[in-house]
């Protein structure tokens, strides 16, 4: 697949944006409770359950301050007629990506505030992705605080070492992040 050189380019900058990692803050919660009761409001045909993954989800665990967002919607089709043309005139950013670097392919939005830092990631998914099996890591996680603390120091250290290449730190995490995820499917 042939991409324009403005989508390079806007994947280029959004892929070399600093990773600033945390300690954990409560408002992430209420961020999310915000954005999911507008999206239920203004999508109430399209979006059908919203869940709040990542390392914002799980109290006490430092993180960027960007709340992951998990969407089951009825369809690409409707997110492509009903959603993008309202989020992207709202400032959101859109990008039709990958689920685990490969297909297939669902629809993600970066909603920023007014300085331009990334405030949410929402990620539109059909209810039978496997993007879903993220809950489990960050139930996991709920449940094994000292786990989460290992895994916030992990991310503080790489957003040290990698501060401008989020696809190499997501990547540097995958062995800590696969090892929970064998323990939630021996469970």
């Amino acid at each position: 697949m042939k991409i324009s050189k403005a989508l390079k380019k806007r994947i280029e900058k959004a892929v070399s944006e600093k990773i600033d990692v945390i300690p954990y803050d409560p408002i992430w919660t209420k961020r999310f409770e915000k954005e999911k009761e507008f999206l239920l409001r203004k999508f109430p045909n399209v979006v059908k359950r919203v869940e709040h993954f990542g390392s914002t989800a799980v109290p006490n665990l430092a993180s960027k301050s960007i709340v992951d967002m998990l969407i089951e919607v009825t369809s690409h089709r409707d997110v492509i007629q009903q959603i993008i043309p309202v989020l992207t005139s709202l400032g959101y950013d859109y990008f039709y990506r990958p689920e685990f670097d490969k297909p297939p392919m669902y629809d993600w939005f970066i909603k920023r505030d007014s300085k331009g830092n990334r405030t949410h990631h929402l990620h539109m998914v059909s209810k039978n992705s496997k993007l879903w099996g993220r809950l489990l890591f960050r139930d996991y996680l709920r449940d094994h605080p000292n786990v989460a603390a290992e895994y916030g120091n992990l991310k503080a250290d790489l957003s040290k070492k990698l501060p401008n290449d989020r696809e190499a730190y997501t990547k540097a995490k995958t062995d800590f992040v696969m090892s929970i995820m064998g323990k939630t499917k021996k469970n």
